[in-house]
């Protein structure tokens, strides 16, 4: 358990110090140290610490549950799963309808995954990481909310391939984990649908 705590607070560490960092020219780090520097700093610890919440989250299994999940919650799950990699999609392609819509995208993604997979599991690893990540996506955009920045402007133009590529890929990604990837990677090689 000790490895996954610590691997949560390596890698939230760094998201939220890049929250709350300022952003004043004369302060930034960003600015000092150059974008290089500071983001190669900053990639490195965040992948140290995902590593961690990996090698930990697998130590961790069966631990025990906080929480027995409804019989139903792993359909929410499963309809707020395509929408969330949908999301996840657009937040990496130029500005679509999706994106400007949600202004944030990969943060809309990310508190529909951690939400939804509430209702599929219990497990206290489970649970730990869930919070974790929709606790800070969450705080994340009250941050950003703060610093004025409310994603796409209302004028930014946008671009309709990229709202269907997000679709597709979105589709295409979902069945991808849906299928091949979470039950090897997750679920101890059991096919989760």
């Amino acid at each position: 358990m000790a490895i996954f705590i610590l691997g949560l607070v390596i890698f939230f560490g760094a998201h939220v110090f890049s929250a709350v960092r300022s952003r004043d020219p004369e302060k930034d780090l960003k600015k000092k140290f150059g974008y290089g520097p500071y983001m190669g700093a900053y990639t490195f610890v965040s992948i140290v610490g995902f590593y961690m919440i990996c090698v930990g989250f697998d130590a961790t299994r069966g631990m025990g549950l906080v929480y027995s999940p409804p019989s139903w919650g792993r359909h929410i799950n499963f309809a707020l799963m395509p929408p969330a990699l949908i999301l996840l999609v657009a937040s990496q392609l130029p500005t679509g309808r999706i994106k400007k819509w949600a202004k944030h995208p990969m943060l809309v993604a990310v508190k529909l995954w951690a939400f939804g997979h509430f209702f599929a599991t219990g497990q206290l690893n489970a649970f730990l990481l869930f919070t974790a990540f929709l606790t800070f996506a969450i705080f994340d955009r009250i941050m950003l909310k703060r610093r004025g920045d409310n994603g796409p402007a209302p004028d930014t133009p946008t671009v309709i391939w990229a709202d269907a590529v997000s679709v597709v890929a979105g589709v295409a990604l979902y069945v991808a984990i849906a299928w091949y990837l979470h039950p090897i990677l997750f679920s101890n090689g059991r096919p989760v649908i």
